[in-house]
């Protein structure tokens, strides 16, 4: 799945980002 995060750079959103990957989904 291709998803958009904003606030990837804070604390919480870089959390999530690398999550988000982790799980296999394209993250931008």
């Amino acid at each position: 799945m291709h998803c958009l995060v904003t606030g990837g750079a804070g604390f919480v959103g870089s959390h999530v980002v690398d999550r988000l990957v982790a799980m296999g989904n394209e993250v931008t």
